[in-house]
């Protein structure tokens, strides 16, 4: 990275990354996570923050999983209701409207064989429900722990 600034003109940045060779990546491929089991499925992703979005189901394809998305609780559900097969849902717990908790409630409730994981940056949001019985994620998360707990939650 090239950083290049003039007081009063502005600054640029020049950013130099490896050439690619062309080759795309296949859209779904299995990959070995940290518990040496495979990934596959579809993973409902919650989350209403864009970038924080965009990252969750960049890493999520790097497992090898394929993803759907979500921007509220009640999108999730109605995705759900649809009849559209996911294998687990991953769900932020702090957005506007209904909390990821509330939505992880209702999808145990409605749907008990899917798996859920919940994801927050938020430590005084886990203070407030220590009781709960959902794995949760802290942000920020590597490939690794993501990689773990979703394996973790598809096992049990």
């Amino acid at each position: 990275i090239e950083v290049e600034s003039k007081p009063g003109r502005g600054t640029t940045f020049t950013m130099y990354l490896p050439r690619s060779d062309g080759e795309q990546p296949s859209p779904r491929r299995k990959v070995s996570t940290t518990e040496d089991t495979e990934a596959e499925g579809c993973v409902l992703v919650v989350e209403d923050n864009p970038q924080v979005g965009r990252f969750a189901e960049q890493v999520l394809a790097d497992l090898g999983f394929d993803t759907r998305r979500a921007w509220t609780a009640a999108e999730a559900l109605s995705l759900l209701e649809s009849g559209e097969h996911f294998d687990v849902m991953f769900s932020d717990i702090v957005m506007p409207g209904q909390s990821g908790i509330d939505l992880a409630r209702e999808v145990r409730k409605r749907w008990p064989d899917l798996p859920v994981v919940l994801t927050t940056g938020y430590s005084d949001a886990l203070m407030m429900h220590r009781e709960l019985d959902f794995p949760i994620l802290h942000k920020p998360y590597s490939l690794e722990a993501l990689s773990g707990v979703l394996a973790k939650a598809l096992r049990s």
